[in-house]
């Protein structure tokens, strides 16, 4: 069969590689264009367009695809059967969705109908779901819309949005190889998504990492989860920002306000919430690295009965 595939994260990494070494012919990959990153502004290649050349895989970067007949002709020149989407990062217009024998199909990362769209780890995370998963799905005009064809679900437990992410990716390449003959034979299933129960996940920005200590402790140590390892949670101390890279709720109650820092020991920092409190045990000062707390207080004095968060 003749595949091309569409990603661009690492998230799309494995199941490039599992079709890569599946015996099917990936024609060609299509990803977004390279980009200067870094301080030293270097053009680096996206993950999966690393990974294509590994495996000596034409790669196409269009700057667009809608209204490209460029690009189009070209996709049309390579005859593909499927076409295989994962956090590709472009909507594909119909003339694309409609081109392969087989369809367009799409590997996002949540259990839909619920958190279509951008940031689906992130949102399961922060939002305290007990499970996630993956969803295998024919692509349909509108964003993450289209008919479900198989899922598979796992618990995300205390795992990080980067930890979840990881998994998402293998569970997607194995679902998605496990699927192909089907797909092939046409024997795959067909279930349009229930709109009344569809959810959406924008993107995350900085400014969503905040922390509320007027929330709840087991909130609160959601969103350090979901937010880690990017954009990170952050808030406060004495005017300075500090990022929040691993904490644990507290089933006590304080008697203080929120944001008060209760102690500061080997074991981590305490802070009282609105409900229950925190135990911060991994932080990142301006200027540092990233370092557990014990660490941290070796050479350097928190004071309890700040208010962190405050002016």
């Amino acid at each position: 069969m003749r595949i091309v595939y569409m990603g661009t994260p690492d998230f799309a990494v494995p199941a490039l590689e599992a079709l890569a070494k599946s015996g099917h012919d990936v024609v060609a990959v299509v990803t977004q264009p390279d980009k200067a990153r870094d301080r030293g502004k270097k053009v680096q290649f996206t993950p999966v367009k690393a990974k294509a050349l590994e495996y000596d895989i034409p790669v196409l970067q269009p700057e667009k695809v809608k209204h490209n007949e460029e690009f189009y002709r070209t996709l049309a020149e390579l005859k593909p059967d499927l076409i295989v989407v994962a956090a590709y990062g472009k909507i594909l217009p119909v003339s694309v969705l409609e081109l392969p024998k087989y369809g367009c199909v799409n590997i996002h990362a949540s259990l839909l109908p619920k958190y279509r769209g951008a940031a689906p780890i992130h949102r399961a995370i922060i939002n305290g779901d007990p499970v996630t998963g993956v969803t295998l799905m024919y692509m349909a005009e509108g964003m993450d819309t289209g008919d479900m064809i198989v899922k598979a679900e796992t618990k995300i437990g205390t795992k990080t949005v980067e930890e979840m992410h990881e998994e998402l990716a293998e569970l997607g390449a194995s679902l998605l190889m496990d699927t192909l003959p089907q797909l092939l034979d046409g024997t795959a299933p067909r279930q349009a998504q229930e709109e009344s129960l569809a959810t959406y996940a924008p993107m995350v920005f900085k400014q969503d990492g905040v922390l509320d200590f007027a929330k709840s402790a087991e909130q609160l140590c959601c969103l350090v989860r979901g937010m880690n390892s990017w954009p990170g949670a952050s808030t406060t101390y004495r005017g300075q920002v500090v990022k929040v890279w691993e904490a644990q709720p507290l089933p006590q109650e304080t008697g203080k306000a929120p944001g008060t820092i209760l102690s500061v020991d080997k074991t981590g920092l305490k802070v009282a919430c609105g409900e229950g409190a925190i135990n911060i045990t991994k932080l990142q000062f301006p200027g540092k690295r990233a370092m557990a707390v014990s660490d941290y207080i070796k050479g350097n004095t928190v004071d309890t009965g700040v208010i962190l968060g405050g002016n």
